[in-house]
């Protein structure tokens, strides 16, 4: 019994000894990694953070106006002699401020040539690594860079990493107005179409109303049948050449829409947007077609005087909830429906919301996938040999 205590006391011991071992080992260990992490862009432990932009210039320009190095700030804090001649001993010391330099700004140009969204901490360690390191190294030459040179190249960093961000920024506006200008093209050819549906139906019923007046019996019961269906076809192509007009010059009516797309983004996502298009379905159809795999359901399409506003009040209210919390042009929200209808209905009323996502091919796909499945776990026994 004496001898199984110990066995279990020494046991005890020796996992006791493994834990703090490894501890210290741990922290060694997470050390070394961060460090080299600076210096290799495929670990991904190394703490990236959220960037704040320090400048915040309103377009990519001003941040090229910016983006000049200032004078080097590399010098030599003594005065050597070499073979009793100063000025040999100047040329040693320009020879090492040279070098020194060389060393120093290509490796502050290869972190800011190589800056990224997800690398502007990395970059910006790498510099001061590298400051540290060649200053040391230095010390017995008595050859220092100054500080205020270090805070020179993180400043041109970071100028050229929201240099960046703002030319992609940018890209997307030019992307959205092009959009917009697509959507006010078709209004305008939507019009032009109205306008001679409109047309068309007047010649035929100025057609048909002339041969009336000519007509009589089973043929002019034909035409005055004739002229009271073209006069319903006139009043919905006036009637829908009014709205495509009215759309056309006010550029702010149109409908925000409210999709779901279950198949691609899961329960409780909902798109929120705004389209101008006299048919906005066109809009969401568009949305299925572009590289989702599934086709949007439609909960709710809202018509306003002032659509923009209607949508930019919805973003705001949710805006902490969205999906995406980097680029505001990615409408998609985290929320549930009834918030969505609950703050939509302050607007108006009247406003219709369809509750349930059908979710056709989704659906029909996820039952013949379960069909294949149950076709694949059916096993089939050879009959016992008689």
């Amino acid at each position: 019994m004496k001898k199984l205590l110990s066995l279990k006391e020494k046991i005890e011991k020796t996992i006791t000894d493994l834990k703090q071992s490894y501890k210290e080992k741990k922290v060694i260990f997470d050390k070394l990694l961060k460090q080299v992490a600076i210096y290799d862009e495929e670990i991904e432990l190394a703490e990236l953070g959220f960037y704040k932009p320090h400048f915040d210039f309103d377009t990519s320009e001003k941040y090229k106006e910016e983006m000049i190095s200032g004078k080097t700030a590399i010098y030599s804090t003594t005065e050597w002699t070499v073979e009793g001649s100063k000025a040999k001993g100047r040329t040693m010391s320009n020879r090492g401020i040279r070098l020194t330099a060389r060393a120093f700004n290509n490796e502050c140009d290869s972190a800011t040539s190589n800056v990224a969204w997800n690398n502007i901490e990395r970059m910006e360690q790498r510099i001061i690594k590298a400051f540290e390191a060649i200053n040391k190294l230095n010390e017995s030459n008595h050859i220092v860079i100054e500080y205020d040179y270090l805070e020179s190249k993180i400043k041109e960093l970071k100028l050229t990493h929201e240099y960046k961000e703002k030319k992609h920024d940018e890209k997307e506006e030019q992307a959205e107005i092009r959009r917009q200008m697509r959507e006010e093209a078709k209004l305008q050819q939507e019009v032009e179409k109205a306008q001679k549906d409109e047309d068309k139906y007047q010649k035929l019923l100025d057609k048909a109303k002339n041969e009336a007046e000519k007509a009589s019996g089973e043929e002019l019961n034909k035409l005055q049948e004739t002229i009271k269906a073209l006069n319903l076809y006139l009043e919905e192509a006036h009637a829908k050449n009014e709205r495509a007009k009215s759309m056309a010059q006010q550029t702010k009516s149109g409908h925000v829409y409210v999709i779901s797309n279950i198949g691609s983004f899961g329960e409780n996502v909902y798109k929120i947007g705004m389209t101008r298009r006299l048919e906005p379905l066109d809009r969401v159809k568009e949305l299925g077609d572009a590289s989702v795999p599934f086709i949007f359901d439609v909960h709710a399409m809202i018509y306003s005087d002032d659509a923009p506003a209607l949508e930019n009040s919805l973003h705001k209210l949710f805006d902490s909830q969205r999906v995406n919390l980097v680029n505001s042009r990615k409408e998609f929200f985290k929320v549930t429906l009834e918030e969505i209808e609950t703050q939509a209905k302050k607007t108006s009323d009247s406003i219709e919301f369809i509750k349930t996502a059908e979710a056709k091919d989704y659906n029909e796909s996820k039952a013949i996938r379960m069909q294949l499945q149950n076709k694949a776990d059916i096993k089939y026994e050879l009959p016992e040999e008689l």
